[in-house]
């Protein structure tokens, strides 16, 4: 896989993670812990993305 494709995936990645909190959110039945998960799930592809793409 190459760089550029592996940087792709990762985006889609944190782009689903996105929708899935925002839709959480707006859940009557919020689950805290599991919107945090996510977040930090979301938060480390961030990282990710960010490391790769300054190399």
């Amino acid at each position: 896989m190459s760089l550029s494709s592996h940087l792709q995936e990762l985006k889609k990645k944190h782009q689903h993670l996105s929708e899935s909190v925002e839709t959480l959110q707006r859940s009557a039945a919020t689950d805290d812990l599991e919107i945090a998960k996510l977040k930090k799930q979301k938060l480390m592809l961030k990282e990710e993305i960010t490391r790769l793409s300054t190399h």
